[in-house]
């Protein structure tokens, strides 16, 4: 059935855009927008303000153990599509999807024996179950889902309580694109029930892999869950992404990249640029650069003001959180070079941007995801710059400037996880080598 099909789906796609955001953000399961199964929703509100936008439905165990059961039986089916015809799938997807917006290969091994030929090649393992987060919805909604599916897989994918409809774009597109039934089912919650269909979901014996990027302390949970079923897992988790800055750089563009690595999403990103280690004969000019560049960007409600740069944290508890951690940090002897450790906007959610000094290693800051728009300078040496990049739990493979799609991105352990998205790791996480090895028949054996 097509989003088209049936009165459940309707409202997904009405060209009323003026009540689209008004309208109830229902289950997808098998093809199909369904209430969750006992009429349970939760509000989806709006970080500037705090009002409700619209209604998402709840769904429950009942409603993952129904998705899941349904992704199985699609896999059976999917897995043995040809690459060529899902590819052809997710080549439609980017424009619709865009339009939305604006309104395995095998390879031959060489063997010992006479004889013999070996060949290996890619399969897809089965339903994957995904859980993708707020603050990139659509790309890393794409990254969850994209990359199972075109290896043969099925998913059943929770996003986020805070964008469920944002997120819902990427399967609405895929489903317009082509895809069957029961590839690809989207099932939001409540907060309340996240702990309880997570674990579900990540137990049940017919789900064999799990993708999460989230929080480290979120991470650690799932991970000790799939570990109890022996199952393998992509866990992008937190980071205190580092910078160095030699005494040779060029200090204007330096400047820019910092800003930009740090400031982006008001520093809501795991790569983001917390930390800033300087070279101590560069350490005043950079900082006067530094701050004179922090001091243009525009902080306000973007809902008022398009030209802001800065909006709100995703929530009133994520800014509290923030400005804390500074606090703290300041009272313990750091030096607040920019920032006025106050919360702005209706509702409590607008931080400007915080640069500080003389930071501990025992504080908190230091040691902490600060998850804002918040920058550490620490003036060292070249090689104490080197062991203090890599002096903690946080480690992303990742850039904090620049992503490119095509190459592997994770945690390398610790609070930042393990496993990999993108290139070849990324498929190799979501398909199994399978071995098939050919003799003739005139092999003799030794008894």
């Amino acid at each position: 059935m097509t989003p088209n099909e049936g009165p459940t789906e309707t409202h997904e796609h009405s060209s009323d855009s003026s009540n689209l955001m008004d309208q109830a953000q229902l289950l997808y399961i098998n093809g199909r927008y369904q209430p969750s199964s006992d009429g349970a929703t939760f509000p989806v509100n709006n970080p500037m303000t705090g009002q409700r936008i619209y209604d998402c439905a709840s769904a429950s165990v009942n409603d993952y153990g129904l998705a899941i059961e349904n992704a199985h039986k699609a896999y059976q089916s999917w897995s043995k599509i040809g690459t060529t015809a899902r590819r052809m799938i997710f080549l439609k997807a980017p424009d619709i999807l865009e339009s939305y917006l604006h309104q395995d290969a095998g390879e031959v091994i060489s063997t010992d024996r006479p004889g013999t030929t070996a060949f290996m090649e890619r399969q897809p393992v089965g339903v994957v179950f995904g859980i993708a987060p707020w603050n990139a919805p659509v790309n890393l909604t794409a990254r969850a889902v994209a990359c199972p599916l075109i290896c043969g897989n099925t998913v059943v994918l929770k996003p986020s309580e805070f964008s469920p409809k944002s997120q819902n774009l990427v399967m609405r597109a895929l489903t317009a694109a082509g895809l069957p039934p029961g590839c690809l089912n989207f099932l939001p919650t409540s907060p309340e029930r996240a702990p309880q269909v997570t674990e579900f979901a990540t137990k049940h014996p017919k789900v064999l892999r799990i993708n999460f990027t989230g929080s480290d302390r979120v991470g650690r949970i799932i991970g000790s869950w799939a570990a109890e079923c022996v199952k393998q897992c992509i866990l992008e988790l937190g980071g205190k992404a580092p910078v160095v800055v030699f005494d040779d750089a060029n200090i204007d563009e330096a400047v820019e990249a910092v800003v930009f690595g740090a400031l982006s999403y008001s520093g809501q990103i795991c790569m983001s640029t917390e930390r800033v280690l300087l070279h101590r004969s560069i350490s005043g000019k950079f900082k006067a650069k530094l701050l004179a560049k922090v001091a243009t960007v525009k902080t306000g409600n973007h809902l008022e003001n398009p030209d802001v740069s800065l909006s709100g944290l995703f929530t009133p508890a994520s800014a509290r959180r923030v400005i804390d951690l500074v606090k703290s940090a300041v009272h313990g002897g750091a030096k607040l070079l920019t920032g006025n450790l106050e919360i702005t906007g209706l509702n409590k959610t607008i931080v400007r941007p915080h640069v500080l000094e003389g930071v501990k290693r025992h504080m908190d800051i230091a040691k902490q995801e600060s998850f804002g728009p918040v920058m550490i300078i620490e003036f060292k040496t070249d090689e104490e710059a080197v062991a203090l990049a890599n002096d903690s739990a946080f480690h992303i493979n990742g850039p904090t400037v620049y992503v490119e799609a095509t190459l592997p991105q994770g945690g390398t352990g610790g609070s930042s996880g393990y496993g990999r998205f993108g290139g070849m790791p990324g498929v190799e996480a979501f398909a199994e080598r399978k071995i098939v090895t050919l003799a003739t028949s005139k092999l003799r054996y030794a008894f």
